[in-house]
C-alpha cells in the first residue's frame, strides 16, 4: 500500500461559516424528549434564579440588617440562603440524570437513523469508500456529540437567560456600574470572531485525519494475514507512523484553538472587574456607593462572567461537533439509488422465467460495462455466464437482483418489470451467493438460518446436508453450535463457501444465483455437491457464474459474455460446433 493512499479525501467545507440548518436538523432528534427536556429547562431556570438571590441578599444583609442591628433579619434571610442552596442541589441531581437520558437518546435515535440509511445504501456507496471511514461516522463522530447533548444544549440556553437576568438587575441596582462592568464586551466579540474562523477549519481538518486513520487501521487489521505473508510490517508501520503524526499535527493545532478562548475571556473579565473596583472606590469615597452595593455588584460581576466563559465553552464544543455534524448528515443524505418506486407492487409469485431487454450499464461515466444486452431464458432452466475476468457476467446477476439500477433497458420475471416491484418481494424470492463468502459472528446455525429466520433446526440441517457440508460441520468443536468468529475466520475458505450455498439454498428460493460458488471447493468435495445440486436446481432457474467449465456442461443455456455483450449463446455441444470464443475456453480451462 502506497503512502499516499490515505489522503485527505474528506470534502472540508472552505466557508467560514456555521450550517446552522444542521443544528435545527439535530433539533428534531430532539423534539420526542421536548417533555423531558422543557421539565428540565423549568427546574433549572428556577434554579438559577434561586442561585442570583444570594448576591442581593447578602447586600440587604450588609446594608440594612447589620448596621440596624437587625439579628432576627440576618437569621431569615441566611436561612432563605441555606434553603436555595439544598433546592440547587435537588435541581442540579435531576437536570443531570434528565439531561444524560435526553443526550442518550437523542445518539441513539441518530445512530439507528444512520445505521438504517447505510443499509439501503447501493453497492457504489461501499465501493468508493473505504469501510473504516464509514464506521468511524456511525460510532465515533456520533459518541462526540454526547456531552454536547447531555449537557451543554441546556446550559447555554439556561446561562444566556441568566445572563438577561443578571443585567436587568445589575441595571436596577445601579446603572452606571452596569456600564462599566460591560465595558469588556466589545473586545470579547471581537477576539471570538477573531478567534472562531482558525478554531472551525482546525476541526474539520481533525475530523477528516481521524477518519484516515480509523480507515487505515480497520483495512491494517483485515489484512494482517496479507501483510505477514509478505513481510509487509515495517512499511506498514512507518504508514502509521506518518497517519498518526498527522492526527497529532492536526489535534494539537485544534486544541491550541480551542484554550485560547478561555483565557482571552478571563483576561478581558479580570481587567472588566479590575476597572470596576476603580470606578466603585472612586463612587464609595464620594458617598455615591455603599459597601453592600459593590458586594453585590462583584458577586454580580462574577455570576456576569461565568455564563459567559460558558457559552465560549459551548462554542467551542459547536465548532468542534459541527464538522462532525456534517458528516453524519452528509452521509444521511446519501441518495438512496436503489429503492421502491412510487406505486411499487409486490412481486408475484415467481416461477423463472427472466428476459434481459436492451439492457445497458456503467459503473462510471462512459465506461460501458453491458452494451444493449438481449436474452430470455424459461422458468426452471439453468443458466450459464462464462466469459473473461471484467466481461460483466457478475453484472448481470446484480441487475437481475437490482443491486444496480439499470441506465437503460428493462428486466423481466414472468413479464413483470422488476424496476416495478418492491426490492423486499423481489429478493425474498431469490437465493444468492456471491464470490464473497461473507459469514458473520455467530454461530454455524445461525448463519445458515440468517436468509429464512423461522428454518426449523431439522431444515437448516437438511440444506448443510444437500451442499455436503454436514459432515465437516459435525467434526467442529460444537457442530451446528460452534462459534465462527468475524468473516468465519475458523473456517477454511471452502467451508465458508459451503455453508454460504446452505444459506442461500435455505431461502427455497425460485431464481438461484451462484457466482462463483465452487471456485473454492476441492474437486472430491465438488463431485459430491453437484449430485446434490441437481436435485436442488430442479423447478428453479438458475444462474451459475463459474471458472471451471466442467460444473457447467450440462447447463440448458450457456452464454459467453465478452466486452459487455452476448458473444455466443447455446448448449455445451452447440458451442463447441461453432468452435468460437467457448471452443477456446473449453481448451484453455478444465
Amino acid at each position: 500500500m502506497a503512502r499516499n493512499t490515505f489522503r485527505e479525501d474528506e470534502v472540508l467545507d472552505q466557508k467560514n461559516v456555521f450550517k446552522f440548518g444542521h443544528l435545527f436538523r439535530l433539533g428534531k432528534y430532539i423534539r420526542p424528549y421536548r417533555r423531558v427536556f422543557g421539565l428540565t429547562f423549568a427546574f433549572t431556570i428556577t434554579s438559577s434564579g434561586l442561585g442570583l438571590l444570594a448576591p442581593y441578599l447578602t447586600m440587604i444583609v450588609m446594608d440594612e440588617a447589620i448596621p440596624t442591628g437587625n439579628v432576627a433579619q440576618v437569621l431569615i434571610l441566611s436561612a432563605i440562603m441555606l434553603a436555595t442552596i439544598f433546592l440547587n442541589i435537588f435541581f442540579m441531581r435531576y437536570r443531570i440524570a434528565a439531561m444524560a437520558k435526553v443526550g442518550q437518546g437523542v445518539i441513539r435515535d441518530l445512530r439507528l437513523d444512520l445505521f438504517k440509511h447505510i443499509q439501503l445504501l447501493p453497492f457504489s456507496f461501499f465501493d468508493s469508500r473505504p469501510h473504516g471511514k464509514i464506521l468511524v461516522r456511525l460510532v465515533n463522530y456520533i459518541n462526540s456529540l454526547s456531552e454536547m447533548l447531555s449537557n451543554g444544549l441546556l446550559n447555554v440556553i439556561t446561562d444566556m437567560l441568566s445572563l438577561g437576568i443578571i443585567v436587568v438587575i445589575m441595571l436596577t441596582i445601579d446603572t452606571q456600574l452596569t456600564l462599566v462592568a460591560m465595558a469588556g464586551m466589545p473586545f470579547l466579540f471581537g477576539a471570538i470572531f477573531i478567534i472562531r474562523t482558525k478554531n472551525r477549519r482546525a476541526w474539520q481538518l481533525i475530523s477528516a485525519k481521524q477518519s484516515n486513520l480509523n480507515a487505515y487501521i480497520h483495512e491494517s487489521i483485515a489484512g494482517v494475514k496479507i501483510t505477514q505473508a509478505f513481510s509487509r510490517e515495517a512499511e506498514n508501520e512507518a504508514i502509521f507512523a506518518d497517519v498518526s503524526y498527522s492526527v497529532q499535527k492536526t489535534w494539537m493545532k485544534g486544541i491550541a484553538m480551542v484554550f485560547l478562548l478561555r483565557p482571552t475571556i478571563e483576561n478581558i473579565s479580570t481587567l472588566a472587574v479590575s476597572f470596576l473596583y476603580v470606578v466603585a472606590v472612586s463612587m464609595i469615597a464620594d458617598n455615591a456607593l455603599t459597601v453592600g452595593v459593590l458586594v453585590a455588584f462583584v458577586m454580580y460581576i462574577h455570576r456576569f462572567w461565568t455564563p459567559i466563559n460558558n457559552i465560549a465553552i459551548f462554542y467551542n464544543s459547536i465548532v468542534t461537533n459541527m464538522s462532525y455534524l456534517e458528516l453524519i448528515f452528509e452521509t444521511l443524505d446519501e441518495p438512496v439509488l436503489v429503492a421502491d418506486k412510487p406505486g411499487a407492487c409486490d412481486m408475484p409469485e415467481i416461477e423463472g422465467r427472466v428476459e434481459f431487454k436492451n439492457v445497458s450499464f456503467s459503473y462510471e461515466k462512459n465506461q460501458p460495462v453491458l452494451d444493449n444486452v438481449n436474452f430470455s431464458c424459461e422458468a426452471g432452466s439453468t443458466i450459464a455466464l462464462v466469459g473473461p475476468t471484467g466481461a460483466g457476467k457478475t453484472t448481470v446477476v446484480n441487475l437481475l437482483s437490482r443491486f444496480y439500477e439499470l441506465e437503460k433497458g428493462q428486466i423481466f420475471i414472468d413479464g413483470f418489470d422488476i424496476g416495478d416491484a418492491t426490492l423486499y418481494s423481489l429478493r425474498r424470492q431469490m437465493g444468492i451467493m456471491l464470490q464473497d463468502s461473507f459469514l458473520f459472528s455467530g454461530t454455524i446455525m445461525e448463519n445458515i438460518r440468517y436468509s429464512r429466520l423461522d428454518a426449523s433446526d431439522d431444515e437448516v440441517i437438511a440444506a448443510a446436508k444437500a451442499v455436503c457440508a454436514h459432515e465437516f460441520i459435525m467434526e467442529t468443536e460444537k457442530g451446528y453450535k460452534t462459534e465462527v468468529n468475524e468473516r468465519g475466520t475458523r473456517l477454511s475458505v471452502g467451508q465458508r463457501q459451503l455453508i454460504s450455498f446452505a444459506r442461500a439454498l435455505l431461502a427455497d428460493p425460485r431464481i438461484l444465483i451462484l457466482d462463483e460458488a465452487t471456485a473454492n471447493i476441492d474437486t472430491r468435495t465438488e463431485q459430491a455437491l453437484q449430485k446434490g445440486l441437481d436435485r436442488l436446481l430442479q423447478g428453479r432457474t438458475s444462474f451459475i457464474i463459474a471458472h471451471r467449465l466442467s460444473t457447467i456442461k450440462h447447463a440448458d443455456l450457456i452464454m459467453v459474455i465478452d466486452h459487455g455483450k452476448v458473444a455466443e449463446r447455446g448448449t455445451h455441444e452447440e458451442l463447441l460446433e461453432l468452435r468460437g470464443e467457448y471452443f477456446s475456453l473449453v481448451e484453455t480451462r478444465p
